[in-house]
């Protein structure tokens, strides 16, 4: 879960990009779409790591955070941007479903 100063520096992002980009239906659907290349990001540092592709083969190595960790996080950063893009209260928003998800795997158990 981000804390508030994370939240802050978030909602500073979507002001820098609301002042260059404004925040049009089209904008907003980017950023949201921004979300796909990031997770694409995440799978070939990964797929890299695993030497999956014969043409490649091994492209990023140990320690494993330096690449796939770095991805994962530019594909959070991107999400609560995309979140706060959308909501006004992105820090409520994300702590609810939180709980939800954490009631439901807990139902499971």
């Amino acid at each position: 879960m981000l804390n508030p100063d994370q939240w802050k520096t978030i909602k500073g992002l979507i002001t820098w990009l609301d002042t260059n980009n404004g925040r049009s239906d089209d904008e907003v659907g980017l950023r949201i779409l921004k979300l796909t290349e990031e997770t694409g990001e995440v799978a070939q540092a990964w797929i890299g790591f695993r030497g999956q592709n014969p043409r490649k083969r091994t492209t990023h190595t140990r320690p494993l955070p330096a690449d796939v960790a770095d991805e994962l996080c530019d594909v959070i950063i991107t999400a609560a941007v995309a979140l706060g893009s959308v909501v006004d209260n992105p820090d409520q928003v994300l702590a609810a479903k939180l709980a939800k998800v954490a009631a439901r795997s807990q139902a499971a158990v």
